[in-house]
């Protein structure tokens, strides 16, 4: 178990690992290149240190990385607030999220595939401006306006993963409360539920909806984020949201649990098709 920094590290010690391969250099060729003591690269592509923008920029020149999107991917993984790009947006409201909000939003940005099962409110990926403000105000209570707003614009601005190219692939189990809940009132629920319909139109976007009617099922122990990432299939994490902090689980074991709880749970929920008829009346109060 383990939080969100040390998912960046390991994975970007992983690509760097694999560039130095690729570049035909020993760990102890490398170090020599960059004015480096071995175990030092040997630290870094273990995850068990980071690695200074400088000090990425070394490596990458090192290793003959050359390709600009490559460079920034790289720089966002390292922690960089210097390299600008979609994939480290955030930087702008550093001040204003805690540190597991944007060690989240960075993997969920790098992220190929996010699994989710949500069995209280929309998937922030998929609410409205209107809905998004309803649940901010509601877990921050008396919090300033300004406040509020931007935390908005913050979820509203990591909706940009379903619309880049190529966008992320999507899959949601939603609880038949997250539809039964009334956030913002009537007309916010109304719209917040027309949008899940607009947004299952896209086709790398899939929802289905846990009736109440399936019963107990291993979802009620609540709900969880499964990020998978590129090429990197070993570096997938499962995250758990709590009050003050979010927990990130990498052990396989894990992973392999949340997975298959997850296949369990769509096979469970409605199909895709059923899913969408079954939101629409709702929407229409039946």
């Amino acid at each position: 178990m383990r939080h969100g920094p040390t998912v960046r590290r390991r994975r970007l010690g992983a690509e760097l690992r694999g560039l130095r391969l690729g570049a035909g250099l020993t760990s102890g060729a490398a170090a020599a290149l960059v004015g480096w003591h071995q175990s030092k690269v040997s630290r870094v592509e273990t995850g068990r240190s980071g690695v200074r923008p400088g000090d990425l920029r070394l490596l990458l020149d090192a290793y003959g990385v050359t390709n600009p999107g490559q460079r920034q991917l790289l720089s966002a993984l390292a922690g960089s607030e210097h390299d600008g790009g979609r994939h480290d947006w955030w930087h702008a409201y550093r001040g204003l999220l805690p540190p597991a909000y944007r060690d989240f939003i960075s993997l969920e940005a790098q992220a190929r595939r996010v699994r989710t099962l949500e069995t209280s409110v929309v998937p922030g990926l998929l609410q409205t401006p209107d809905y998004a403000r309803a649940v901010t105000r509601a877990a921050l209570g008396a919090a300033p306006d300004d406040r509020v707003d931007a935390l908005v614009e913050v979820r509203l601005a990591r909706q940009e993963v379903l619309r880049s190219d190529p966008p992320v692939e999507f899959s949601a189990v939603l609880d038949e409360a997250v539809l039964r809940r009334s956030v913002g009132g009537e007309e916010v629920m109304s719209r917040q539920l027309r949008a899940l319909l607009d947004a299952a139109v896209r086709p790398h976007v899939r929802l289905q909806v846990l009736p109440f009617a399936a019963g107990a099922h291993i979802g009620v122990t609540g709900p969880f984020v499964v990020l998978s990432f590129p090429n990197i299939s070993d570096l997938d994490v499962v995250v758990l949201d709590h009050l003050t902090s979010s927990l990130y689980l990498e052990r396989k074991e894990d992973l392999r649990a949340y997975i298959d709880a997850f296949t369990s749970l769509q096979g469970y929920a409605l199909s895709p098709e059923d899913s969408l008829e079954y939101i629409a009346r709702v929407g229409e109060g039946t």
